[in-house]
């Protein structure tokens, strides 16, 4: 794999009309700094504002991936972010005179085709890549859908479609070298959709632009002359007409026997883009579609976003912790004798954390509470609970160091055993409900395996110069 970042040599462009909307519009694409990445912009709107191609600013997937910040929105970007990723451009801009590229044949190629012309060039970067070292699943059962990231040191993917329709039966197919095997076997796959969906998506307002030379129609239902004509004239269709031998409106001649799912696995490699960074991975998908390769982007992009928390944070790896008390020390306020937790063994962004605190007879309160019984005060068992939870809230916004987390609430507090020197706390919470920066955490407390402390926590977070009365 690639070890320097690179982007193209210099600007040029692409013009065609929409598949969605049938707007006319031209792509520009043009050369950017190293750590750039991609990002999109709206030249026939006000300051030309920027989207970055990331999984964060997706609005909307009904047909497609569309990209939007506010009002502004590229939509059916997936085949221009296939042709960048799969030419392994790490950083460019796509200036784009529409709110949607064009379509050209319903593939990547005519992308893949502008930028080569212009060619590439090194930067003096290195290439950053996620390495995936845990396995992520997404899985939608009602629908059939799997889609697997294993660990491995380079990056594959295999993707198995199965519509049960005579023309098209069981398909499957493999990438397993960008280099060498993307702009012959999977750029030129074009896009497809079933009769049966031509007129409910022309309802919907979608398809404006397409046709016959950018889409291929798979005939799924029984269908006579008076029909075809019918959809002639809905579509404005001047040309003939007719259902082949193949289950294809007119017989269109595929360019390769699975080139149907070759266009998923082009899909599914546009949409990976939007983890923002070059992943290792083998990706293992069946039966995938937008909105499936969305959501398993997201887990993908939150493993990224844990693994540049927990470097920022943690100067060392250890075997079982996420964060040590050096770590802890940068992300919470709290000191001596009120640093309760030691440690997070277990972390997941936005939803799940787990913390360890070993309780010595060395506490300071032992000293009072009480004199010959030492038990940890149970206040103190849900504040260490609850700094716990503050690291995951932390986390979980931008620039934690300016921020504080005020707790606002604590229900349904019970304590089971009581806890003593030698005892070590395990902390588990888990995130319940988040509405801007207020959030609702379920926490309990266990020594070995034993239930002592179980809370649920409220709470906000501010910024550390301003008062929740301010």
């Amino acid at each position: 794999m690639r070890k320097f970042q690179r982007t193209i040599k210099r600007e040029i462009s692409y013009s065609g009309i929409g598949l969605h909307t049938g707007n006319g519009t031209t792509v520009t694409f043009k050369p950017a700094p190293p750590d750039a990445g991609i990002k999109f912009v709206r030249k026939d709107c006000e300051n030309s504002p920027e989207i970055p191609a990331i999984i964060n600013n997706v609005v909307d997937i009904s047909r497609g991936t569309t990209l939007g910040i506010g009002d502004i929105k590229v939509h059916t970007v997936e085949h221009v972010l296939a042709a960048i990723t799969g030419l392994e451009i790490d950083n460019i801009i796509v200036e784009i005179s529409s709110n949607e590229p064009p379509v050209g044949d319903g593939s990547s190629i005519p992308f893949v085709k502008t930028l080569l012309k212009v060619g590439f060039i090194d930067q003096d970067a290195y290439r950053n890549y996620l390495v995936v070292d845990e396995t992520i699943t997404y899985k939608d059962e009602d629908n059939g859908v799997e889609i697997v990231a294993l660990p491995t040191d380079d990056f594959r993917i295999t993707v198995m479609i199965d519509y049960k329709n005579p023309a098209l039966g069981s398909q499957h197919t493999g990438l397993f070298s960008l280099e060498n095997e993307f702009v012959e076997e999977f750029a030129p796959a074009r896009t497809f959709c079933f009769l049966t969906e031509v007129e409910q998506l022309a309802e919907e307002g979608l398809i404006k632009g397409g046709s016959l030379d950018n889409a291929i129609v798979i005939v799924d239902r029984d269908i006579d002359q008076k029909e075809i004509n019918r959809l002639r004239e809905k579509f404005n269709i001047k040309k003939e007409v007719t259902v082949g031998k193949n289950g294809i409106l007119n017989g269109v001649k595929l360019r390769y026997k699975n080139e149907l799912c070759r266009h998923k696995l082009l899909d599914l490699l546009g949409d990976i883009s939007l983890v923002g960074i070059p992943i290792k991975a083998q990706i293992l998908a069946a039966r995938s579609g937008h909105k499936a390769n969305i959501e398993f982007v997201k887990k993908i992009r939150k493993l990224y976003e844990k693994k540049r928390l927990t470097s920022r944070f943690q100067t060392s790896i250890k075997p079982g912790v996420v964060f040590d008390i050096s770590a802890i020390e940068k992300i919470l306020p709290h000191r001596f004798p009120f640093l309760l937790v030691d440690k997070i063994i277990s972390f997941e962004m936005d939803k799940r954390i787990v913390g360890i605190k070993n309780v010595t007879v060395n506490e300071p309160f032992f000293n009072g509470h009480f004199p010959g019984h030492p038990i940890m005060p149970g206040v103190l068992i849900v504040e260490a609970m609850a700094q716990v939870g503050g690291i995951l809230l932390l986390n979980v916004v931008d620039s934690p160091e300016g921020k504080l987390v005020y707790f606002t609430g604590i229900d349904k507090v019970r304590f089971r055993k009581p806890v003593i020197p030698g005892d070590q706390l395990r902390f588990e919470l888990d995130m319940k409900k988040r509405r801007n920066m207020v959030f609702v955490m379920e926490g309990k407390t266990f020594v070995e395996d034993n239930l002592v402390c179980e809370a649920e926590l409220m709470a906000t977070v501010v910024e550390k110069n301003k008062t929740l009365l301010s």
